[in-house]
Order: C-alpha cells, then sequence, then structure tokens
C-alpha cells in the first residue's frame, strides 16, 4: 500500500519538536512511510491498529490522532470504540474507560 499524505493539523508539539529535530523529524516520517508500504493492511485497518496500540501504552495524544486519521479513513465511531475496547481485559478496565473517553472528545470536536 503506498504511503498516503497525512491530512489535518499536527499536534503543535510535533511542530515544535520537528522544528528543532528537523532530522529526527524526516527520519520518523520516513520510516513511518516504510511501515505503511511493508504490508497488506488498508490505512482504515492500520489507525484501528494504532488506536489499540494507543490504548496499551496509554498515549492519550497519539489516540486523539489516530482516531481523527481512522474518521478520515472511512472507520466509523463503532470501530473505532471496538478497537478501544478489545484492549480492556488485556489492559484494564481503567484504561480502557479513558481512551474511550479521550476517543469521545475527538469524536466530538470532528463534527
Amino acid at each position: 500500500m503506498p504511503a498516503k499524505k497525512k491530512t489535518g493539523k499536527l499536534p503543535g508539539t510535533y511542530k515544535k519538536f520537528v522544528g528543532r529535530f528537523p532530522q529526527l523529524g524526516a527520519a520518523h516520517e520516513q520510516i513511518a512511510a516504510a511501515v505503511a508500504d511493508t504490508g497488506p493492511l488498508d490505512r482504515k485497518g492500520c489507525e484501528l491498529i494504532k488506536i489499540g496500540i494507543c490504548v496499551g501504552g496509554g498515549l492519550e495524544s497519539a489516540l486523539r490522532s489516530h482516531v481523527r486519521r481512522a474518521l478520515q479513513a472511512g472507520a466509523s465511531i463503532a470501530e473505532i470504540e471496538q478497537a478501544i475496547l478489545l484492549g480492556m481485559n488485556t489492559v484494564g478496565f481503567p484504561r480502557t474507560v479513558a481512551a474511550w473517553s479521550w476517543a469521545c472528545e475527538q469524536i466530538a470536536r470532528q463534527d
């Protein structure tokens, strides 16, 4: 699958970081493109998986970003919620509820 150009706003912290360390930003983008081109998953599937990874890691900012990207890739709210809920027995109820609340806030921002 060819790498997709990002759409939407980039987080301010990300922009500051790559402004300060442009070589690291470029390397990060190169790795992201290479990973996207590696397998058969479509963009929506990749974003749903990344949501699950963010749940496990407790990564609020990244989860919000991947919820936005999943919606842009055509994921439904029900698909996003399932990606979050799948982690409940593995990472726990509190982390799952927190991730769900972050996703709900991000989805509301998209409206």
